[in-house]
Parts: structure tokens; C-alpha cells; sequence
């Protein structure tokens, strides 16, 4: 196993809660602001950012990607080029590392970050191979439908498999929505975080105690196997696996890329219940009408949620205080957000635990277990 261990100052200030850091691009250097998503597995960075014509050890390639994000899509063609994270004198330069350069996005697609940096395994990192060099960019959406495809390695497993690190990474965060306590959110300590590539272990200022160690269940996302919600003290809610029907390899999705807990739609109606009905009430209408004053709210009076989950040795049980389901001084100061809600439907009977999960713990994704399959180890965040 590799011994080196790189960490990155993270902040979610450019993208309003999701997370981002620095990696440095090319032949130069040049350094882009990546959101960093255990949700998806491409590196893409944004074509108004990143030229490869500027770019001497930009190798073009034949192959384009289109990504589809619940935010909004990019279509890119693929380079490969040098990739490097941390700074000196601890930095980690890859070369030839498949890297998207979009040309076509949504709106707002990458916010104010310059690209995003997917953390997740090959078999979401799929491709299209074109008759022709991708860059510059000549192939629209359904001519790219219409190539050969293929998977690329995501960077990460560049990286693990050219024995430059080991095979996992953490986090450290402490807010899901950006606080405005203060009139810079840039300055303010809440904002800022850790991700640590190739290690977590060793990190002892991050966290205390000992780990939880959850089950992942598929090499695509981060898929686990929810079991029950408790709302405070009252019975478990047991959350059923999913349906056969439904394609689904887990019922539930550990994602550092979405900033709230949203839940099956079923699933989210039942925990609501459990509230007591003052309670109940009032979180219905803070997500109804977006936030509501601080003044309010009376933190301490809400009760704990605990997230089920199964483990390697036993359950694993996740508890996210009020303070991290409710986000304070979001969206702005002196108010208060619940970034907890249903999916209409949407994910089919899947839950996707983000950021408010992350939020209380120190958190490493370990791939080198379970015969690559990997585990999310949960340890309280200092």
C-alpha cells in the first residue's frame, strides 16, 4: 500500500453548500476549484477555464462524454493530462489522467467552481468513442449517443493504481449549507473543511473514538443498505430493500456531492409522522416556505434522527443532531434551513444521505476492503 497521504483545505462557500478544492492542471500548474462528488466519477473541467490548445502536454483523444447530473449536464471532449493534488512539498502529479473538457453545459453547471472531480468507481465513468478527435469540439448530443462505448478510469483509481496513494480518501465537514453568520462566509471556520486522499486513520485531529464500518454493496455509487430511521426515542421506521423491479442495487447512496438527506418519498412521510405534531408542523412549513427565523426555532427542543445502517460487524447507527438537519444562519443570517426532504418519486424507492449525514462525523470511503467493493467508516468529527 502506498504510504503517501495528501490533504486538501476544502470549502463550500463557491458552491453554496457542496464542497470544493484545488487541484492543479497541465503543463503549468494552473490551479481549478473542483467540486469534490462521491456522486458521480469524472474529472470534467470547464472549457472556458481550461484550453487544451494552451495546454503543451494535453494529449487529444478520440473520446467525448455527456454527464447528467440532477443539477444539469455538460457535454466534453476527453484529454489526458497531468493532474496534480496538495501542494509542495507533499504534491501528487499524474500524467495522462482522462480529463473532460466541457464545451456544452447548463446554466450555472458549475457554478463558481471550475469543474468537478466524481469520486465514485469506473462503471459511472462511461465514454463515447467517435470517429474523429474530440478537441476541438465538433459533436453535438446525439451524435455522441451514436458512438462506441466505453469506461474510462476515474482519476482517483488513476491514482490508487499507479501506486501513488492508497485506496481511500475522507472527509472532514462541518455544514451542508453556507453559514452567514458572519459578512464574509469566505473567513468563517464553519465553511471550511478537509479531504484527505489515500488516508483518514492517520488523522487523529479530526476526529474521536472508534469507527463504524458500513457495507458497500456495489462498485457504481457508494450503495448501502439503510435499515431504519429512528426519530428520537420512538420505534424504528424499517426501510424496505428495493424492489425487484426497480434496477436498483441498493436502497440507499452515501453522496458528498448533495447538500441534504432526501429520502423516498414513503419513507420521508413516515419519519415526519414520528415528530411530535407541533414538530411536524413546523418542519412542513420551514420546507413549504423555504426557511424560517431563528428566533424560532428552539434547537435543543427537536429530536436526534438515527440512520440504520448495515455494517460489516453489526449495525451501524449514524445520529444527525438538529443542528446539522437544520442548517443555522442558511440562507442567510438569522434564519434557518431544513435540508431534509422527500423525492416525489423521483429516485424510484432509493434515499440519497448527503452532506447532513457527513456532517457530525470524520468520514473515510475505503476501497481496499470487501474485495474492492469497499466500506464508509464513521468516526465523531472534532
Amino acid at each position: 500500500m502506498a504510504e503517501t497521504v495528501v490533504r486538501i483545505p476544502i470549502t463550500n462557500v463557491y458552491m453554496g453548500g457542496d464542497y470544493t478544492g484545488t487541484i492543479a492542471v497541465g503543463s503549468e500548474g494552473k490551479t481549478a476549484n473542483v467540486i469534490l462528488d462521491t456522486g458521480s466519477s469524472t474529472l470534467a473541467l470547464d472549457g472556458k477555464f481550461y484550453d487544451p490548445e494552451q495546454d503543451p502536454d494535453a494529449a487529444k483523444t478520440r473520446i467525448a462524454q455527456e454527464v447528467v447530473y440532477g443539477s444539469g449536464q455538460w457535454i466534453g471532449a476527453v484529454v489526458l493530462t497531468d493532474i496534480g493534488v496538495g501542494s509542495d512539498p507533499s504534491q501528487t502529479v499524474l500524467k495522462k489522467v482522462n480529463t473532460a473538457v466541457a464545451y456544452l453545459e447548463s446554466k450555472d453547471m458549475f457554478g463558481e467552481a471550475n469543474g468537478i472531480l466524481g469520486l465514485a468507481y469506473t462503471k459511472l465513468n462511461n465514454a463515447f468513442s467517435m470517429p474523429d478527435l474530440t478537441w476541438p469540439p465538433q459533436y453535438k448530443y446525439n451524435q455522441i449517443q451514436e458512438g462506441k462505448v466505453t469506461y474510462l478510469d476515474p482519476y482517483f483509481t488513476q491514482l490508487e493504481q499507479a501506486g501513488v496513494i492508497g485506496n481511500k480518501f475522507a472527509f472532514y465537514t462541518q455544514r451542508s449549507m453556507i453559514s452567514n453568520a458572519t459578512a464574509d462566509p469566505v473567513s468563517d471556520p464553519l465553511n471550511s473543511g478537509y479531504m484527505i486522499f489515500g488516508g483518514g486513520e492517520e488523522s487523529t485531529d479530526l476526529y474521536s473514538g472508534t469507527f463504524q464500518s458500513a457495507r458497500i454493496l456495489d462498485d457504481e455509487y457508494y450503495n448501502t443498505n439503510l435499515k431504519a430511521i429512528i426519530v428520537g426515542s420512538s420505534d424504528p421506521i424499517t426501510v424496505p430493500p428495493p424492489s425487484k423491479g426497480s434496477g436498483l442495487s441498493s436502497n440507499s447512496i452515501v453522496d458528498s456531492g448533495t447538500n441534504s438527506l432526501m429520502l423516498d418519498q414513503d419513507l420521508f412521510n413516515t419519519m415526519v409522522e414520528r415528530f411530535s405534531k407541533g414538530y411536524a408542523r413546523e418542519l412542513v412549513h420551514a420546507m413549504r416556505s423555504g426557511y424560517l427565523s431563528m428566533g424560532s426555532l428552539k434547537l435543543s427542543a427537536w429530536p436526534d434522527l438515527t440512520f440504520v445502517l448495515e455494517g460489516d460487524a453489526g449495525d451501524v447507527k449514524l445520529t444527525v443532531k438538529p443542528e446539522n438537519y437544520w442548517q443555522i444562519n442558511a440562507p442567510e443570517r438569522g434564519y434557518a434551513t431544513a435540508p431534509l426532504f422527500g423525492d416525489n418519486g423521483q429516485l424510484g424507492g432509493q434515499s440519497i444521505l448527503g452532506l447532513p449525514l457527513m456532517n457530525g462525523y470524520f468520514t473515510i470511503f475505503d476501497r481496499s476492503v470487501d474485495k474492492g467493493l469497499g466500506a464508509i467508516q464513521f468516526a465523531d468529527r472534532k
